[in-house]
């Protein structure tokens, strides 16, 4: 391909090319001019943003004051709790130490001693006021009142009494013991007697059987005209008592308890003779230790054999 041809310059063109080390002047920039009104919201908009970036600063103070003091509350709590923990610790090892102790040492053994030591106590002084020539008795006398004396005195002679009747004597004696006994658990209701009384008496009053007469002092008498008032031998007004359901509970308790006590009596008497199970099968002690020697040994095999005969199923 042949070489374009080279384009003639000229004077014009040449006088249009600015020379090369000229400097062209560059474009002066506009002047400011004040913002329209259609762009000063874009303006106040855009003005806030540094504060923006400013503003996260106070919520997060807080946020981290909140945090710490939320630490320091835990924190109070768990050392509160570590205390308590160790407070207990120690409280239940004291309380330990304190069973092991007591179960170490022999009540009886301790009532003994405490025993004996009055015991010594007593003698010792006795002998004190013996010797400066003092009367003992007298002395000892002034510790106590009157009454606490004559209390002391009806004590010990309820004491020897009652040891004195411990033995066996007689079924009427033994049934007096029982009575007596049961009567110190019986709790009379005298503000109830109180109440049925005067319902009695305003009932027998009301029907006519009863006068209520005032004396000169002025103290109301009730006296009994046809004698119906008050119950005799051939009275069927105690059939018309109604007791309350306390009353009926506590003499059902009483009967179970009487009746417990019978049979636990029983069943120790049964284990001192060595009849557990009821059956008397000795007729003197050398002869009881020799069947209980038999039944360690064979009971095992001839329980069976006994029950049917019991039962009758054997033959």
């Amino acid at each position: 391909m042949p070489p374009a041809a080279k384009k003639r310059k000229t004077r014009s063109s040449v006088e249009d090319a600015p020379p090369a080390d000229v400097q062209v002047p560059e474009a002066e920039p506009a002047p400011a001019t004040s913002p329209s009104p259609a762009t000063e919201p874009e303006a106040s908009t855009s003005a806030p943003e540094p504060a923006s970036e400013t503003t996260p600063a106070l919520p997060a103070a807080d946020a981290s004051t909140a945090a710490a003091a939320k630490t320091q509350d835990r924190l109070a709590r768990f050392k509160a709790l570590q205390a308590r923990a160790k407070s207990s610790s120690d409280q239940n090892l004291k309380e330990a130490a304190r069973e092991s102790q007591r179960l170490e040492v022999d009540p009886s053994q301790l009532t003994a001693l405490h025993r004996k030591q009055a015991i010594a106590s007593h003698k010792l002084l006795k002998a004190d006021i013996e010797d400066s020539g003092g009367d003992f008795e007298r002395q000892r006398a002034w510790d106590w009142t009157v009454d606490e004396s004559e209390q002391w005195d009806k004590r010990l002679k309820r004491k020897a009494a009652h040891r004195d009747n411990t033995a066996f004597q007689s079924y009427h004696a033994e049934s007096n013991k029982i009575y007596k006994a049961q009567l110190r658990n019986i709790q009379p209701d005298l503000a109830a007697y109180e109440r049925d009384k005067m319902a009695a008496i305003e009932r027998s009053a009301a029907s006519g059987g009863l006068d209520i007469v005032e004396t000169e002092d002025g103290e109301l008498i009730a006296v009994d005209k046809d004698g119906s008032f008050y119950s005799t031998a051939d009275s069927t007004s105690f059939a018309q008592n109604k007791p309350a359901k306390d009353n009926i509970d506590r003499l059902v308790a009483d009967m179970r308890r009487a009746e417990d006590n019978r049979q636990k009596k029983r069943r120790e008497r049964m284990a001192k003779d060595g009849a557990e199970d009821g059956d008397v099968t000795y007729i003197n002690e050398k002869n009881k230790q020799f069947n209980q020697k038999l039944s360690r040994f064979y009971n095992k095999y001839t329980q069976e054999i006994r029950d049917s005969f019991e039962r009758g199923t054997m033959i």
